[in-house]
């Protein structure tokens, strides 16, 4: 007779659901819904975007004008507590602020020169006049808060109206009220900037006449008549001051570490400048010079004689030729005095004008020389100068090899002295004086401060960013573990079907050779605890035991005739 094997029944999944117990199902679908949660809340978490400020600090219009054109961009937004930053996803900063100032956005609280576009028909000359002035207003604002350290500014400007007459016409002025922001302040040369900024944009506007305030109502510019408070020139002179000592100090460093080393030497120098104002004016006088090497200003001669009035009448032929005036004198200033002649008298000598009763006066007038000095002197001059220098000592060794610090010679430190002296422009006449001390430097123990792995910020950066993967992992596996686990394990279970396909296929075989017999736990209640002495029957399934390891064919053909003998024909 030939066995015929049937192969077992193919078990479905609702099969093994069904067979499972209630709380077993119920556990099964928990965990499976948990799962499918944290997958789900992984994915959202994963694609969470990171917002990034887009613009913070807006007016509320303007923060509307760019929450409305977000809205019909289709660019997802959020704004901070208070409103004060509107944020948008990071991969989205760059571009939206483009496509925002392509359509004018922000505008800012600050209106400038957009407003002359909006010129209605039939303003009056007063209204043109009125939004140039506010256009101009909110166009230096704006330069002024371009400045790092101002968060807002205000502009008032008074520009008076222009009259024909050119001696009444009144100059312009300006104010400007800066709000800087926290701990921030402008230096003298910022806010020297912001008074030329306003000068330079105003015709005829003088820098004189622009005052800049702080929010705390405080004058930062200088007043024009130079009354205000001083503080801000003694900074000024505190700062220079402060910058040559520096200046003094890094030459002598620059000069000294090239010998001793860098960090072995020390140095301070205090300057003593003078910021007074002086001027002085002299005026000195040469000495009274000689005719020969002295300028003549003005010469006068003049000749009178007793023929005077009979030489004034009319002499000669009458006509034309008499009546013509006299000429030029061609006679040079120096030249040797003339001797009078008597009247009527060609030729006579000195004595016969002395005896005709005649008078010669010559005044000559001399430059006098003189020299006007003005001397100004010029403020920040060095009065003296005070140096003190500490050398470390040297690093040498020992005949024992060890290192050991050795104190410099005395040539040495007056070498060292001489080139610090020649550094700073030594002057004995001006009282300086340097000092140059050899000692050795306290060396400072410092106790390095170890963090423990967990307190490092690379380590706790590191957490921060495995923290939500590995406890999305650690959930899933307590899920899978708890709840899962169990569930599939009774359903992977061999089932009532299972163990009737088994038996037909050879089970009886196997459980024979197999120690213990598997049997449905469903379908068999486990056996009793064996005695401890072997029962007739357990020394008979021994023996077929070992007669089925001796000869498994013999047990293999009676085991198919009893499969054989079972089923039908």
């Amino acid at each position: 007779m030939t066995a015929i094997a049937t192969l077992p029944p193919t078990v479905t999944l609702n099969q093994r659901l069904s067979g499972l117990e209630s709380g077993q199902r119920m556990r099964l679908a928990f965990g499976a819904l948990v799962i499918l949660a944290i997958v789900i809340g992984g994915v959202v978490m994963g694609s969470k975007p990171d917002w990034r400020v887009l613009y913070a600090n807006l007016a509320d219009k303007d923060g509307g004008a760019i929450v409305a054109q977000l809205s019909q961009m289709n660019i997802p937004y959020k704004h901070t507590e208070g409103g004060s930053a509107i944020l948008v996803p990071a991969d989205k900063v760059h571009d939206t602020r483009l496509r925002l100032a392509s359509q004018g956005l922000p505008k800012g609280s600050v209106v400038g020169f957009e407003m002359m576009e909006s010129n209605r028909f039939g303003m009056t000359q007063f209204q043109e006049r009125l939004t140039f002035q506010r256009g101009l207003e909110g166009e230096l604002t704006r330069s002024i808060q371009a400045l790092s350290s101002v968060q807002s500014a205000r502009v008032h400007l008074a520009l008076p109206n222009q009259n024909g007459f050119f001696r009444e016409q009144q100059k312009p002025s300006a104010s400007v009220l800066v709000s800087l922001h926290p701990a921030r302040s402008l230096d003298r040369t910022q806010i020297a900037g912001i008074v030329h900024l306003i000068a330079s944009s105003v015709p005829e506007l003088a820098p004189s006449a622009v005052s800049v305030l702080d929010d705390t109502g405080k004058l930062l510019s200088t007043p024009a008549d130079g009354s205000g408070d001083s503080r801000g020139v003694d900074a000024e002179q505190l700062q220079y001051t402060q910058n040559i000592e520096q200046s003094f100090t890094r030459r002598i460093l620059d000069i000294l570490e090239p010998i001793v080393g860098k960090g072995n030497a020390r140095a301070q120098v205090t300057a003593d400048l003078d910021f007074s104002q002086t001027q002085s004016t002299s005026e000195s006088h040469r000495p009274n010079q000689t005719p020969d090497s002295s300028a003549i200003r003005s010469q006068q001669l003049v000749e009178t004689g007793a023929g005077a009035g009979a030489a004034a009448s009319p002499a000669g032929v009458p006509g034309a030729v008499t009546n013509q005036p006299p000429g030029n004198a061609t006679a040079p200033i120096n030249a040797p005095a003339q001797t009078l002649a008597a009247a009527g008298t060609p030729g006579a000598g000195a004595q016969g004008a002395a005896a005709a009763g005649g008078k010669r006066e010559s005044i000559i007038n001399y430059e006098v020389d003189k020299t006007v000095r003005v001397v100004r002197s010029s403020t920040g001059q060095v009065r003296r100068l005070s140096a003190a220098v500490v050398v470390n000592h040297r690093v040498g060794k020992d005949e024992a090899g060890n290192v050991t610090s050795v104190a410099l010679t005395a040539d040495q430190i007056e070498k060292m002295t001489a080139l610090v002296r020649e550094t700073i422009g030594f002057n004995k006449e001006r009282g300086d004086s340097v000092n140059l001390m050899n000692a050795p430097f306290a060396v400072e123990k410092q106790d390095e401060l170890v963090l423990p792995l967990w307190r490092q910020p690379e380590m706790q950066e590191l957490a921060r960013s495995l923290a939500w993967p590995i406890g999305t992992v650690l959930l899933v596996a307590l899920v899978l573990l708890g709840l899962v686990r169990p569930g599939l394990k009774a359903m992977s279970r061999p089932t009532m079907v299972d163990a009737v396909g088994g038996a037909q296929e050879g089970g009886q075989l196997d459980a024979l050779v197999a120690d213990e017999a598997e049997r449905p736990p469903l379908l068999i209640k486990a056996a009793p605890k064996p005695p401890p002495e072997p029962t007739e029957g357990e020394l008979r399934l021994e023996d077929a035991r070992k007669l089925a390891r001796e000869n498994p064919a013999a047990v293999a053909s009676i085991v198919k005739g009893w499969i054989g003998s079972e089923v039908p024909a």
